[in-house]
This record gives structure tokens, C-alpha cells and sequence, in this order.
């Protein structure tokens, strides 16, 4: 076959061809975007009832949508602004008994209690106020358990507080097991009227962690194990709020079966020929591991709810080198961007939320995101800085200021606020 030479394409011809080409490719960025930026799991609804509390989903009710007597509204909770508010603070340190010294703030004299004097506002409505008599209804007959870090504790700490105007809690068990920190591996709470329990698991890394080397505080992460002190307990649970992202920035060696693959760039000093790994990409590990042990126990069929990361707010240095927290206002939205770290870290966990969720859908567990960073973010006023201690004290060892933390009462609150929609739109 005798072949015939090509002739060279016309200015419009090649048009034709690269005109698709470019816009395909566009095409492909904005999904990559909206994939990475965009997903189901950020809109928490504002849930409006038509009768009292007492109407409440009953808690043997297995629907996942809202009940009769429950109106979703096209709203999403979760982005907004904070204005100024005229409420009083749920509690107070006088109040409520639970408050650990650290985010103690008015007990510490912080200069300004403004902080509490702001509201969170979302775009197009209003999210209600925390109804601690409709949470406990809902709660009546189940069980919760926080698991991650100190801001896990955090959490805790406020609910048990919104709780305590209602019904106080008993503390039922402390567990005798003491982790490396010094800290309590389990804590129980319990709400006898409402047969409502809330436990605390002390597990910064979510995955199997060991400290290797005291001195220069640095770790051993089993990325592909999760934390058998809480894994263990999963079908204990009818919720489990999980989160931490904070212990991943420490000097940290990455195990996947019992052996070394990569470490962070704080454990490069040890290194050796070592892969550094990025941070967020073990923060997705982790996090994967942690929710699929949770979607394929055996017995488990409650709801999990993934708290996103919180932005800490040292400014003019870091914890270590004379960073502070301040500002007495939040940021307005169209102040500060959320930072890079920040939004590494939530993509990791929505990520991590993503890979699993299917899994735990066909177990008859279902998965759902606490997306609180943006709204975080804009309050670097609420942090205890030097006004969780005593003069001349520190919150552990040379940590003074603490712009990571949140004061109680305090921004942390409308955790809850934000918890109780998301739970009422999801009954169980």
C-alpha cells in the first residue's frame, strides 16, 4: 500500500484539535478541585422541630433521615461568621465543676472576656442555641465516646459542662491503666436519669503508638494498627467522635507490618536513610486505619463523627519561641485565609473519611464529618495564652502559652451546638 505524506495542518484545524484539548483539561482541574475542596460530609442542616423535645426521635428509631416530626432546612451550619451575641455564657467556672484548670480562664484572669460575648452566624440562618434537655433525650439509652488528644478532652470538657445545666454527670470509672504521658487511658461519665454515658479515650495518634526515645520525645507510629485501648471497645458504642491531628507534628518513625517506612522531618536528626513522609499523609493513614477498624467491627451499627482539625493561633513565634494569642476580636471572614497546614490536615481526614465510608455503610455503621475548621479559625481570641496556669506555672512542662487550647466557657461551645444538628438530622 503505497502511503501518501500528510499535509500540514491548517492554523484552524490545529485550533479545532487544542480548543477541546485546553478545555478538557480545565475540566479536569475543576473537578480535581472540587473533589478535593467540595464534598457531602461539610453541610451540617439546621434541624427545625415542629413539637417539643419530648418528640424526639426515638432512640430505637434505625432511619437515617430526620423523623416526622423534624424539619431539615437547606442551610449548611458550617460556614459563616461569628457576630456579636447578647446570650450569657452557658456556665460559668462557677457553675459547672468539670472545667480543667488549663482552659480555666476566668479562674486565671484572662484581661478580656469578650470572647465570650460572639456567636456563630451562619450564611442564610441562624444555628440554634444548645438545648442540653433535647441532647439528653436524644442520648437516652446510648452511649458516646470521644477518643483522640487533649482536644478531645476539650470537647469533652464543654459538653459535660452544656450537659451539667440539666442533669449533672457522675465520673463512674477511671481506668487504672496510665499511658506513657502520665494521662488516664479511659474516663466514664454518666447521665443515671438518662441511662447516657460519655467516655474519654486518651489516644493522640488514633493508630498504635510507642514511644522509642524518651529524651528526644519521639515515637513509633504503627500506621496500619489502630489503638487497640479504644478499638477494642468500638461495639461498646452507639457514637464515637474521633479526632487529633496535633501529636503527628512530634519527631515520629511510620511502621506498616511492625516495619519502618518513612518518618517526619522532626525525627531527621535519627533519620539515618530513612523516606521522610509529609505529615498530612500519615495523618491520612492513620486516620483510614482508625475509621476502617471501626466500619468492619463485628456489632457496630452507631454512627462515627469525624471532628476536622482546629487551627491553633500563635502569632510572632511559635509555642517554643515566644508565640502569643492576644487579639480580643475574631477575624472577620474576609481577614485571614485558612492556612495551608490547616488545610492539608482537613483534606487528609476527609480523605480518610471518603476511603471508608462505603465500607462502613454496608456494615450498617454510618460515617459523618464534625467540620469545625473554618469557624475556628476566625478565633484566635479564644485560646487560654497565659491564663491557663498560675503565674510563673505552665500547662506542661515548658509550654506557657497555650493558643491551642480553648477556654471554657468559650468559641469551643458551638462544637456542641453544631454536634446536636448533626446528630438530630441523623437519628438514630
Amino acid at each position: 500500500m503505497k502511503l501518501h505524506k500528510s499535509s500540514p495542518s491548517s492554523p484552524k484545524r490545529s485550533a479545532a484539535i487544542v480548543t477541546p484539548i485546553i478545555l478538557l483539561l480545565v475540566l479536569a482541574l475543576v473537578c480535581l478541585y472540587d473533589m478535593t475542596f467540595s464534598n457531602p460530609y461539610p453541610r451540617i442542616h439546621r434541624v427545625a422541630s415542629s413539637s417539643s423535645s419530648s418528640s424526639l426521635p426515638s432512640p430505637t428509631n434505625t432511619s437515617s433521615s430526620a423523623s416526622p416530626s423534624t424539619t431539615v432546612e437547606a442551610c449548611d451550619l458550617t460556614r459563616g461568621q461569628w457576630v456579636p451575641g447578647d446570650e450569657a455564657p452557658y456556665y460559668t467556672n462557677l457553675t459547672c465543676p468539670f472545667i480543667d484548670d488549663h482552659q480555666n480562664c476566668m479562674k486565671f484572669g484572662k484581661p478580656s472576656l469578650e470572647f465570650m460575648r460572639w456567636r456563630w452566624q451562619p450564611d442564610g440562618c441562624d444555628l440554634p442555641r444548645f438545648d442540653a434537655a433535647r441532647f439528653l433525650e436524644a442520648m437516652r439509652g446510648k452511649s458516646m465516646a470521644f477518643v483522640g488528644d487533649s482536644l478531645a478532652r476539650n470537647h469533652l470538657k464543654s459538653l459535660l459542662c452544656l450537659l451539667s445545666k440539666e442533669a449533672q454527670p457522675v465520673e463512674v470509672g477511671t481506668s487504672s491503666e496510665i499511658d506513657v504521658t502520665g494521662r488516664a487511658v479511659r474516663r466514664d461519665y454518666r447521665f443515671g436519669n438518662h441511662d447516657f454515658t460519655i467516655s474519654l479515650f486518651w489516644s493522640p495518634f488514633l493508630v498504635k503508638a510507642n514511644q522509642s526515645n524518651a529524651t528526644l520525645g519521639q515515637w513509633d507510629l504503627h500506621l496500619d494498627t489502630p489503638d487497640s485501648r479504644w478499638a477494642a471497645h468500638v461495639a461498646d458504642f452507639d457514637y464515637i467522635v474521633l479526632s487529633g491531628t496535633n501529636w503527628f507534628l512530634r519527631p515520629s518513625f511510620y511502621r506498616e507490618a511492625g516495619r519502618v517506612v518513612a518518618r517526619n522531618g522532626a525525627a531527621a536528626a535519627a533519620a539515618g536513610n530513612v523516606t521522610e513522609m509529609p505529615v498530612p499523609r500519615a495523618v491520612r493513614a492513620a486516620f483510614r486505619t482508625a475509621l476502617g477498624a471501626i466500619a468492619a467491627r463485628e456489632g457496630f451499627r452507631g454512627k462515627v463523627v469525624l471532628r476536622s482539625v482546629t487551627p491553633a493561633h500563635f502569632e510572632d513565634g511559635e509555642w517554643n519561641t515566644g508565640g502569643d494569642c492576644v487579639r480580643t476580636r475574631p477575624f472577620r471572614r474576609d481577614e485571614r485565609a485558612l492556612g495551608a497546614v490547616e488545610a492539608e490536615y482537613r483534606a487528609a481526614q476527609v480523605d480518610a473519611l471518603r476511603e471508608t465510608e462505603a465500607a462502613a455503610r454496608r456494615n450498617g455503621a454510618e460515617m459523618l464529618l464534625l467540620d469545625i475548621t473554618e469557624a475556628m479559625d476566625l478565633r484566635p481570641d479564644g485560646h487560654p495564652s497565659r491564663y491557663g496556669h498560675p503565674p510563673g506555672g505552665s500547662v506542661e512542662g515548658s509550654f506557657v502559652v497555650d493558643c491551642l487550647h480553648w477556654c471554657l466557657p468559650g468559641p469551643i461551645d458551638m462544637w456542641s451546638e453544631l454536634l446536636l444538628q448533626l446528630l438530630i438530622a441523623h437519628p438514630s
